[in-house]
């Protein structure tokens, strides 16, 4: 028989579980690939009681997004603080794994997932997202020891996501890419990316 109620602490951890379970799922298999069911079945709730927590499978992974930026700072102040890598090393080790999420349990979003989700969020959450995305970015340019400034961080994401975004893009997205060259050409984009970030820390 089902449980009835739950008190205020049992339903934060529940809502814990859907945003960390959705991190899970969406690193693995994609935004696309990750249905509600499979979320709210692996935490063991029923589908009702999921949509107490979020309206919308949209809502669920911006905040699991959300989520996953302050251990996304900690993973780049790690490798920063690692006095086995030099900074060129930790920042091109930061930006592989970023490129790379599936395999190191990062979520990262194609251009269809963006496209589908920010379609169906309200003009505030949009914003909402832009302003919490430029604070995580201004974080690891402050992480990577450069002073961030606005037309640097704007540069900083474009750069940052233009890589990421291409990576995942080849060669379904992108079918004229030759995909044979798909990981020199993310590995060249990064280089590109530490060059840039070298001349703004001087």
């Amino acid at each position: 028989m089902p449980k009835v109620a739950y008190s205020a602490v049992e339903r934060e951890k529940i809502r814990e579980a859907l945003i960390v379970t959705t991190l899970e799922l969406i690193a693995k298999q994609g935004v696309q690939h990750t249905t509600v069911e499979q979320i709210y079945k692996v935490v063991g709730i029923s589908r009702t009681f999921f949509y107490s927590f979020f309206p919308t499978k949209e809502d669920l992974i911006v905040e699991a997004l959300y989520f996953q930026q302050p251990k996304i700072l900690q993973y780049a102040r790690e490798l920063m603080e690692d006095p086995a890598l030099s900074w060129r090393e930790g920042v091109t080790r930061f930006f592989f794994a970023c490129c790379y999420g599936e395999q190191h349990g990062i979520a990262v979003l194609t251009i269809e997932e963006q496209q589908l989700i920010f379609r169906r969020l309200s003009s505030e959450s949009c914003q909402t997202f832009r302003e919490k995305q430029a604070r995580l970015f201004v974080g690891l340019l402050q992480c990577f020891g450069i002073r961030p400034t606005e037309a640097r961080t704007n540069l900083f994401i474009n750069l940052s996501l233009t890589a990421i975004i291409v990576r995942r893009a080849i060669p379904q997205t992108l079918p004229f890419f030759v995909s044979q060259a798909a990981d020199d050409t993310v590995a060249f984009q990064i280089q590109a990316i530490v060059d840039c970030l070298e001349q703004m820390k001087e």
